[in-house]
């Protein structure tokens, strides 16, 4: 079975197109299409469903697809440890990390890791800490740093760097700040900004309120904390931030009792054999768990 046409075949399944799988593979839309036609043939079955513009799988194409992800899977793990024997920490590394860790976590560590090992070429993937489950959990990324989900998957193994403390914050001309210590009724009555509501942040704070038998007023919002920072600062809604954030831009809600926080760190897929290289950055990560 051709590997070239199982990639092009995982690409549409995952994008729902021809055009945009041949976009994340660097090919044209015909050569998308002559890879799932010889793969068609070679299997005698038909793979997709073609309705105008329309792209589903067949029965057929919903059994391959497990299995294809297994097959590349296998493939992948197998370099890797081949790879490894060698003892040297090379080759490419995809790791991939959501925005806010990125840009406040990672820059010191990453800077560490290139210059201890400048063989191992860097493939840095910025995305929400959700969909980097998937890139995990499918084999699209070998390493992910991200903030963790309070229940992993099964699959996936996931390990503690940083606790992230969150605050309630709102501008500093904001009536929740200009009253000194409220309850967190008085913060529900106001709108907020909220984290996308498919993240995990989004649900700690959702959970707080629901605890309390509170909905709070979500009037906006993203997925990207530096926007949710931006529109708590020009006063249009509170929200909850994490605490490496605040500057004199946002002020903090004082809520008597009221602790928040989320869990910062690394996951793996429990049935993938690491390379040198992701060893290496887990080392490194590590070490931050024993200092922090």
């Amino acid at each position: 079975m051709d590997l070239a046409n199982l990639n092009a075949f995982i690409a549409i399944a995952e994008t729902g197109g021809f055009s945009t799988a041949g976009e994340r593979l660097h090919l044209t839309q015909p050569a998308i299409s002559k890879r799932i036609a010889g793969l068609e043939q070679q299997l005698s079955v038909r793979l997709f469903d073609r309705l105008g513009r329309e792209v589903s799988l067949t029965e057929a194409g919903r059994a391959l697809l497990p299995r294809a992800y297994q097959i590349l899977s296998v493939l992948d793990d197998t370099r890797r440890a081949l790879n490894n024997l060698t003892g040297e920490v090379s080759g490419r590394l995809t790791l991939a990390t959501s925005h806010h860790i990125g840009l406040h976590r990672l820059p010191p560590l990453l800077r560490e890791y290139t210059r201890r090992y400048p063989e191992v070429a860097l493939d840095i993937q910025f995305l929400d800490s959700e969909v980097a489950y998937d890139e995990i959990l499918h084999g699209r990324a070998e390493l992910a740093v991200i903030t963790l989900a309070p229940a992993p998957h099964a699959l996936v193994k996931a390990v503690l760097v940083w606790d992230d403390p969150l605050d309630f914050v709102a501008a500093p001309e904001h009536p929740l700040v200009n009253r000194g210590e409220v309850s967190l009724t008085d913060v529900a009555a106001y709108p907020a900004v909220f984290p996308g509501e498919h993240t995990f942040t989004h649900h700690i704070v959702l959970r707080l309120c629901e605890a309390q038998g509170l909905k709070p007023n979500i009037a906006m919002s993203t997925n990207y904390m530096e926007t949710i920072k931006m529109m708590v600062s020009i006063g249009l809604a509170w929200s909850v931030l994490p605490r490496t954030m605040l500057d004199d831009q946002v002020a903090r809600i004082i809520l008597p009792g009221i602790q928040l926080t989320r869990q910062l760190g690394y996951i793996v897929h429990t049935e993938r054999t690491l390379s040198n290289a992701a060893r290496a950055f887990m080392a490194l990560l590590d070490a931050q768990k024993v200092l922090s």
